[in-house]
This record gives structure tokens, C-alpha cells and sequence, in this order.
């Protein structure tokens, strides 16, 4: 089986060599936004790029050719903006960006782009539908997005995700744990009480920010008892998430236009 493909890491001829039929390209995004006290403000960008490697090696076993992008680490972060570090875009910023990148790969021949997300702020996941439905629209291109926020992707991930108390709780930390630990505040995390709050009933209230959702340092969930067995385990569960979207789209596609993709 072929190395994974890291767009960053290629020359522009190697791009050009590829043949672009079964090109998959892959664009992790995360936001850079306070996670507690104790995993490093860069937490979303690493469970994505997670994701997109776990979810790019199982396609290449199905011969096609995923190329994983550069991370998106700039997009809207409202929940968070109060706590010093986190970056918050303005999500029309967010829109625009994603668009034109879809409308860039199309230029180059690359037919189909996978929206990554790990970030799940409700400003931010309006802005990824958006771009989606933007680019479906005006180009070509099959857009792929895995909402892990809804069903069925949902489902298939912890106990504690489902819950909506899963910001720097155990199911990221784990993540992070399995990828980064050498960035997780370990003395900090272990001792961090349970969070039960949780966002995603805090959001369905109307309520807008981490503090008002009841979590005063930015973690909700349970961090101390994240471990990275799990998070490996996590992975795997969000690459075949991300395996399962894009075939689906490539069939759809393909009993649409009767064409071979």
C-alpha cells in the first residue's frame, strides 16, 4: 500500500503526476480555543489530523488516492473568545475561506473534498454547511461532510461525546493522550473534578458561551479519566466514520451522473 499523501510535504509536479480520478482530498479543521487547564489550545486541529489520517489510510485501501491538506486552525470560536489564547473568526470568514480552497482544488482537477472537523462550536458548524452547500452550488466538486454532531456518525463515538460534556473532557483528552501527549498538563488533568455540564443542552437552551454553560475553565466532561487506550480506539472510530462519508458521496455520486468517479 502507498504512503498517505501530505499536500504540504509534495512539489507541484508530484501533484501533477497524480492521477486526480481518484484523488480524495482531505481538509482537517479545528479551532485554536481554550481546553481547560490542562490540554493545549491546539486540542481540535490534532483530533482532526487524527481523523484524517486514520479515515485517508483506510482509503487507500479502497485504491483510491487521499491526500490530506494543510490544517484549517483559524475558524469561528465564539464560545470560547473570552478565554485568553483562542482565535475567533467571523464565520462568513470561515465560508468564504473553505469555498475558495474547494473552488482552487477544482481548478487542479482534485473532484472530491472532505470536510474534517473536530470543532464543534454551532457558529462554526454553520459556517462548514455553508461552504458545502456553496461549493455544490458553483462547482463540480463532491463535498463530503461527517457532522459527528449528528446521527449516525454520532452513535458511533463515547458514551461521554454523546452527552454533550465532551470539551477537554475524556474523549478528547484521550485523543490527545494517543497523538500529543507530551502536551497534555498531566498533573493538572488529574486532578480536575468531573464537569456533567452539558454543551450541547446549553446550546438547545440558547446559551453562547463556555462560562454560561457552566464550565468557568473551559473543560466540561470527565479529563481525569481520559487515557490514551481509549483514544486510539477513538480514532479508529472517527476514520471509519470519515471512510464511510466519503464512499457514500463517491456513490451517490456515481448513481447520479452514471459515471465512474
Amino acid at each position: 500500500m502507498p504512503p498517505l499523501l501530505y499536500l504540504r510535504d509534495m512539489t507541484w509536479t508530484e501533484v501533477r503526476d497524480l492521477d486526480l480520478a481518484k484523488a480524495v482530498a482531505l481538509l482537517p479543521i479545528g479551532a485554536v480555543e481554550a481546553h481547560g487547564p490542562h490540554l493545549p489550545l491546539c486540542t481540535d486541529p490534532i483530533i482532526a489530523e487524527a481523523m484524517a489520517e486514520a479515515g485517508g489510510k483506510r482509503l487507500l485501501r479502497r485504491d483510491l488516492t487521499p491526500i490530506v491538506l494543510p490544517t484549517l486552525e483559524y475558524t469561528a470560536a465564539s464560545f470560547a473568545a473570552a478565554f485568553p489564547g483562542t482565535l475567533s473568526l467571523r464565520p462568513e470568514t470561515v465560508s468564504a475561506l473553505i469555498t475558495d480552497l474547494g473552488t482552487s482544488l477544482e481548478r487542479h482537477g482534485i473532484r472530491v473534498l472532505a470536510l474534517v472537523n473536530s470543532h464543534l462550536d454551532p457558529a462554526h458548524l454553520g459556517s462548514l454547511y455553508a461552504a458545502a452547500n456553496s461549493l455544490r452550488r458553483t462547482t463540480e466538486l463532491t463535498v463530503v461532510f461527517p457532522d459527528i454532531t449528528r446521527k449516525p456518525w454520532a452513535l458511533r463515538l463515547s458514551d461521554e461525546f454523546k452527552s454533550g460534556a465532551c470539551h477537554a473532557g475524556r474523549y478528547e483528552g484521550s485523543v490527545v493522550l494517543a497523538r500529543r501527549p507530551d502536551l497534555v498538563r498531566e498533573a493538572r488533568r488529574a486532578g480536575l473534578d468531573p464537569n456533567p455540564s452539558s454543551l450541547s443542552t446549553a446550546i438547545r437552551q440558547g446559551l453562547d458561551s463556555f462560562e454560561a454553560a457552566g464550565g468557568p475553565l473551559a473543560y466540561f466532561g470527565d479529563p481525569a479519566a481520559a487515557t490514551a487506550e481509549e483514544g486510539r480506539e477513538t480514532i479508529e472510530s472517527l476514520g471509519g466514520i470519515l471512510e464511510e462519508a466519503v464512499l457514500s458521496a463517491l456513490d451517490e455520486a456515481t448513481n447520479t451522473s452514471g459515471v465512474e468517479p
